[in-house]
């Protein structure tokens, strides 16, 4: 990835919605140069799509929590193919410490939370539960600092 891709990352994270014909007026270059690059990066990874951003809460789920799970042993397959079927999970991950799965849920309210943390516990392979609220979000999810780093650090070499 060089200069160029991370600005272009960056002008997309900025304002998702932009076609290819303005990211590279925006640019300076060519639409072809913009659009070789967009597919190298989707055929990279690093490009995964333009999902909206979403205010969960807005949409009627205020509440949001982290689960720490201990599993079975051999049952991260399965444990996670279960937690994927339940609509509220929102993310898991395999993890070292503690726990072998962190998971981030959302609830409508505490009624909701409690019975998607019941549907989280019976799941078939988990063990033990540790289940906090989040409060506030300080740093949201993000990546524009890693790109801007990256736009920075291949224009200085």
């Amino acid at each position: 990835m060089d200069s160029l891709d991370a600005r272009l990352l960056l002008l997309l994270t900025d304002s998702p919605r932009l076609n290819v014909l303005e990211c590279a007026r925006r640019l300076g270059v060519a639409r072809g140069t913009v659009q070789a690059r967009l597919d190298r990066l989707t055929e990279q990874g690093i490009l995964g799509g333009f999902p909206p951003e979403l205010n969960l809460a807005a949409m009627g789920y205020g509440l949001t929590a982290f689960a720490v799970l201990e599993i079975a042993q051999g049952q991260r397959t399965s444990v996670s193919e279960a937690l994927d079927a339940i609509e509220q999970v929102c993310e898991v991950h395999a993890t070292t410490g503690q726990g072998d799965l962190f998971v981030r849920m959302v609830a409508r309210d505490h009624d909701d939370l409690q019975r998607v943390i019941d549907a989280v516990v019976s799941v078939p392979g988990v063990r033990r539960t540790s289940t906090s609220l989040a409060l506030s979000t300080p740093v949201p999810p993000r990546v524009r600092p890693l790109l801007e780093r990256l736009a920075y650090e291949t224009n200085s070499r």
